[in-house]
């Protein structure tokens, strides 16, 4: 798989988590949904850095 389409997929996967957080725990605490929408972007960070790099 090229480097784009799986770039693609993990935004695409990071953005479903996200909403998929906020609604089914998060729905009416704001700073912990912020809390965990920040957490989720940072490990989806690690998981492209860390499997996605460029060779």
């Amino acid at each position: 798989m090229g480097r784009q389409p799986a770039t693609a997929i993990v935004v695409i996967v990071m953005v479903v988590v996200i909403v998929l957080v906020d609604v089914l725990f998060f729905r009416h605490h704001f700073w912990q949904r912020l809390m965990a929408n920040i957490g989720i972007v940072l490990v989806f960070g690690a998981f492209a850095l860390r499997f996605l790099k460029k060779s």
